[in-house]
């Protein structure tokens, strides 16, 4: 009766004790689960830091080309401003110094030509209207080219008659001519014809050429004219030429 008693009580308290082992040991579990989620953490945070230097130098290394390329634009941008200003500032200054000549008509003395080519006119390079500057010289009834560039070059020719003991022409005929070192046979700029119908009366007859065009230095530039003896040389605003740098 005795042991049946010892047994008895034995089963009460493993009974009672149950409730509180089990309690104990979702407590640990809970616990060492928590302990593992932490290490999990850890364990991620510890990659993401181990991979963080690596993405840095992966995307310093994408990002370098882009990089170069905004540093070569912007210097380009910044040297284009640098030389527009210095273009702007030397146009500025060089306005006043750009080549230019304007030439007037003077009596021609010898009737001159180039080869087959019509005869050249003479001009009055410094007195009256007439100047030459910066260096765009006249030299052998003709204007020199000093500096490469885009040119207005213009004349005028006026022609009159009759003229004493002399065939009247049907027409008169001016060209301005460029002659240059390289290419041995004169080339024709401008050229303008009229005809004539004076019927034995007196007449005048102008001839204007104006236009722009692209010379090189050294180029020269002269008149030609069908008839000299037709020129009016009388007034220098009758008959003229001139160029100018642009």
């Amino acid at each position: 009766m005795a042991s049946a008693g010892v047994v008895g009580s034995a089963e009460v308290i493993v009974e009672e004790a149950a409730p509180v082992l089990s309690l104990t040991s979702r407590m640990h579990f809970r616990e060492d689960l928590r302990r593992i989620r932490c290490a999990v953490l850890l364990c991620l945070l510890s990659v993401l830091l181990l991979m963080l230097p690596t993405a840095y130098l992966l995307v310093g290394n994408l990002r370098a080309p882009s990089s170069c390329l905004d540093q070569v634009t912007e210097e380009r941008g910044s040297r284009f401003l640098k030389q527009r200003a210095v273009a702007t500032v030397t146009d500025t200054l060089a306005s006043a110094e750009k080549p230019r000549a304007h030439l007037t008509v003077k009596k021609q003395n010898v009737i001159s030509t180039v080869g087959s080519h019509l005869p050249i006119l003479q001009w009055e390079d410094k007195r009256g209207l007439a100047f030459t500057k910066n260096n765009l010289n006249y030299s052998s009834n003709s204007l020199v080219i000093p500096v490469s560039g885009d040119y207005y070059v213009y004349a005028q020719v006026t022609f009159r008659g009759p003229i004493e003991s002399y065939n009247e022409p049907n027409f008169v005929t001016e060209i301005i001519t460029k002659v240059t070192d390289s290419y041995p046979e004169p080339t024709r700029l401008l050229s303008g014809t009229k005809t004539l119908s004076g019927n034995g009366k007196s007449w005048f007859q102008p001839i204007y050429l104006g236009a722009v065009v692209s010379l090189e230095a050294g180029d020269k530039l002269m008149v030609n004219v069908s008839d000299i003896k037709l020129v009016d040389y009388t007034q220098e605003h009758k008959t003229f030429f001139g160029a100018f740098l642009l």
